[in-house]
């Protein structure tokens, strides 16, 4: 989408501290984190949330997956645990309209967390 902030980052057209990158998905340090790692991995497909994933998009969101498990390794937070967050829709706190996962450790985490 031409105004989609994560579009644009995506395609190097915004700057971020960029991560990873491949073919179908990239991953950059969020602005604004709520741990001491927090790192977005997203779909270089414009997804608008997770409702609007198809069938044929399920190879997607399992690569998304994927690529936040190797990044958590690579940060160094899978050995004390580390948290996924997908937010769909405006009442759970999606702020951005592109499909993102939240990748957050380097902390104890709460429960609940919203």
């Amino acid at each position: 989408m031409e105004d989609c902030i994560f579009c644009k980052i995506a395609a190097k057209e915004a700057p971020s501290d960029m991560v990873y990158q491949d073919d179908l998905a990239c991953a950059f340090r969020d602005i604004n984190p709520k741990a001491p790692t927090h790192i977005l991995v997203i779909p270089k497909k414009h997804l608008r949330s997770m409702v609007g994933a198809k069938e044929d998009d399920k190879e997607l969101l399992g690569h998304l997956l994927y690529v936040t498990n190797q990044i958590a390794r690579k940060e160094g937070i899978s050995e004390n645990g580390f948290r996924v967050v997908i937010n769909s829709g405006s009442r759970a706190g999606q702020m951005v309209w592109h499909l993102h996962i939240h990748l957050m450790g380097g902390r104890k985490m709460s429960w609940p967390p919203g």
